[in-house]
């Protein structure tokens, strides 16, 4: 999620180490680089400038903190200020108490709203509402059977009268069921345009007059960096106007795990006026998550995001199988079994660049970039013919595995002896820093091997 642009900023901040105090030339020379960082990440210029000068006028006045180095203090100066641009909203939907809810998905052709819906329905199932879906996009070939299908693989009703194409005849129609069968929440995929027009904003107005939405969702490709903003900007002015409702409650930015341009996410507040609600960071239903502007700054600064690495893997983890690890670890009795089942874990909390992102210091180190690039998720499935070749003794006690067995093992998983001996160093590997790492290992051997057993080296 917006490496480049983590990384120029991350070395800005390394070359105000060797500083002794904050200059005006030094805090001049780190926020050019800062500038042009944010610029290439495609944030707004007018969003920039003011950005600059708040920054500049605290590195250089009394608000300085003298305990703090100067890496520090521009970091401290830097993380407040990005904070201050997404304002004090935070993520998620419009704390309204109205029953049922209703959300209206809005945006341009292409934006990923039908997509977007789905993994709204999703998240709103983990946490305990009961959504239904229902499409009103009668124009674009297959997009109704799209969400039906989408639906169906995250096991969400939706709401589909065969035959009928009236899109707000579809709006109350769905309606009427969410309040009849009980559901708590109504999710209204509408059509896209290539364009904002008047008979968009017609067909808007009239399904928001018959769900009366409790949100306004509205969709944004992060790719598109300033296109997403003006677009964004541009609808929510149309949804404002006299008649039209109340305007957008909050924008979804999809495809925020690419690098390209990512730099939309800063500059909506300042140029929309509406907060971020959502971001999707990824292709499977659950890479979907509210949006915490602390979060993005701290993986933005190099700090990492440890909350919702918490919180992945406690999606990934239930607490029966949490507590049951940690006293297989206090007792030192993590088998092979358990290693196996730690490697599926793994591949649930999401991509592994993703994951090792959120791990203080490790995001952004340089020297883990190539070997980062070459994680396999493959490597975890070979990893489990492995052990599943191996008898139920040599799984409770690796010590048991001899050179002749190790042989055996290699023929019957289709492998190597010498991957053999590679998965029982990684092993041998993880139990050590399940008693001992803290964090990500605690320096760079620590984070090396880590990223050595992801890799299956």
């Amino acid at each position: 999620m917006l490496e480049s642009l983590s990384t120029r900023l991350q070395d800005v901040f390394r070359s105000l180490r060797g500083e002794v105090r904050l200059s005006e030339a030094s805090v001049d020379a780190a926020l050019r680089e800062i500038r042009l960082a944010l610029l290439e990440a495609d944030v707004n210029f007018r969003v920039v400038k003011a950005f600059i000068d708040r920054v500049r006028a605290k590195a250089i006045g009394d608000e300085v903190l003298r305990s703090l180095s100067p890496a520090q203090q521009v970091v401290r100066i830097v993380r407040d200020e990005m904070l201050a641009l997404f304002g004090d909203v935070t993520g998620g939907l419009t704390p309204d108490a109205r029953s049922p809810r209703v959300v209206l998905m809005l945006g341009l052709q292409g934006s990923g709203k039908t997509t977007t819906s789905a993994k709204l329905a999703k998240w709103l199932v983990a946490q305990g509402k009961h959504p239904m879906l229902v499409s009103t996009d009668v124009r674009r070939p297959a997009a109704i059977q799209q969400l039906s299908v989408l639906a169906g693989q995250v096991g969400v009703r939706v709401h589909d009268p065969a035959g009928e194409m009236d899109p707000v005849v579809r709006a109350s129609g769905a309606l009427a069921q969410t309040k009849l069968l009980g559901f708590d929440t109504l999710i209204v995929d509408t059509a896209g345009r290539l364009h904002i027009d008047d008979e968009l904003m017609a067909e808007l107005e009239a399904i928001a007059g018959v769900v009366n939405p409790t949100d306004r969702l509205y969709v944004a490709d992060a790719m598109t960096g300033q296109d997403a903003i003006r677009s964004a900007g541009e609808f929510n002015a149309r949804m404002s106007a006299p008649g039209t409702g109340n305007g957008v409650t909050g924008v979804v930015l999809t495809k925020l795990d690419g690098d390209a341009r990512g730099g939309a996410a800063l500059s909506v507040v300042g140029v929309v006026g509406v907060p971020i609600a959502f971001v999707g960071v990824g292709e499977r239903p659950q890479d979907f998550e509210p949006f915490h502007a602390d979060r993005l700054v701290s993986r933005l600064l190099g700090m990492g995001d440890i909350l919702t690495l918490i919180e992945r893997a406690e999606g990934a983890l239930d607490a029966e199988s949490r507590e049951k690890l940690e006293k297989k670890t206090r007792l030192d009795d993590f088998t092979l079994d358990d290693f196996a089942d730690q490697l599926r874990t793994i591949t649930k909390m999401g991509p592994l660049d993703q994951v090792l992102g959120m791990i203080p210091g490790l995001g952004a180190m340089k020297e883990l970039n190539a070997q980062r690039a070459q994680v396999d998720g493959k490597q975890v499935g070979r990893v489990q013919a492995i052990i599943s070749s191996m008898t139920i003794e040599e799984r409770q006690d690796h010590q048991l595995l001899n050179g002749s067995r190790r042989k055996r093992i290699a023929r019957g998983s289709g492998t190597s002896v010498e991957e053999v001996n590679r998965v029982l160093k990684q092993f041998v590997e993880m139990r050590k820093m399940l008693k001992t790492m803290s964090g990500a290992g605690g320096g760079l051997k620590g984070k090396q091997r880590l990223m050595g057993m992801l890799r299956g080296r």
